[in-house]
């Protein structure tokens, strides 16, 4: 019984470290792009760009 709550307390952990890198692997090429000057314009837009295009997005389906 005891392995059984140290695997159970051990998911968490797995949990957090495996979505970071998930982050990190989706977010690779983004900070390549933006790690060359001319590119920032283009990345900076598009983030603003995805980000408020999510934000009316769940504005129409919350109807504020």
């Amino acid at each position: 019984m005891i392995t059984f709550w140290k695997n159970v307390f051990r998911y968490p952990k797995f949990f957090v470290t495996t979505l970071i890198g998930l982050i990190l692997i989706i977010l690779s090429p983004f900070i390549y792009f933006f790690k060359e000057s001319k590119n920032k314009f283009i990345v900076i837009f598009l983030f603003i760009l995805f980000f408020s295009i999510i934000i009316i997005l769940l504005n129409q389906i919350i109807e504020f």
